[in-house]
């Protein structure tokens, strides 16, 4: 166990999902600039959503050093907000006749291979400027939401180990006690383990 009970955290950067959610929201902020007329509400619904996506992950990332349940519920925020984007992007590919890339389409295998980065750094948003930047709506849109996908996926098994630290760690209080505990016992003061310790 490290010294002290709050365990290392904070490290969101470092988090695929994260890294993934940044791309979104960058990539929907250009969408919405090229492609909806200034004043629709929609841009502002989906450059939200998008935002809601990114900083509810740095949020739970921060929280979980001492609230599994923060992080837990903050993940999920995330998570939903992406899916509230994903919707939006369909109904604009939809209600423009536009197509919505198969799964295993040659443009969205393109856009996973592209998302893996080049092996040294990972992927980021100038891995997709220029498509985002110069390709027609529909292609954008498609884009976005393959990038969706792949983060909601990511986020999907974040939420579940998350889920797994707290059933094999216990929240905060229950690394307080395990940790008073192991310091009075180093100390040669261990009376038993405190009141209420299991």
């Amino acid at each position: 166990m490290p010294d002290g009970f709050i365990p290392p955290h904070g490290n969101y950067k470092k988090l695929i999902s994260y890294q993934k959610a940044e791309i979104i929201y960058d990539a929907t902020f250009r969408f919405c600039e090229r492609f909806l007329k200034k004043g629709d509400r929609t841009i502002d619904q989906m450059v939200q959503a998008a935002r809601s996506g990114k900083q509810n992950i740095i949020e739970g990332t921060h929280a979980s050093g001492t609230s599994k349940e923060t992080e837990i519920k903050l993940l999920n925020v995330a998570r939903a907000s992406l899916y509230e984007l994903l919707a939006d992007y369909e109904d604009f590919l939809r209600v423009h006749g536009f197509e919505l890339w198969a799964k295993d389409s040659k443009q969205a295998r393109f856009v996973r291979n592209l998302s893996k980065g080049n092996g040294k750094q990972p992927a980021d948003y100038e891995s997709f400027r220029e498509f985002i930047e110069t390709r027609q709506a529909d292609v954008v849109s498609n884009i976005v939401i393959c990038l969706i996908h792949q983060a909601t996926y990511l986020l999907r098994h974040q939420i579940r180990r998350a889920e797994q630290d707290f059933l094999n760690q216990g929240g905060i209080r229950e690394r307080m006690m395990r940790s008073r505990f192991d310091a009075r016992r180093r100390g040669n003061k261990d009376d038993g383990p405190p009141k209420g310790y299991r």
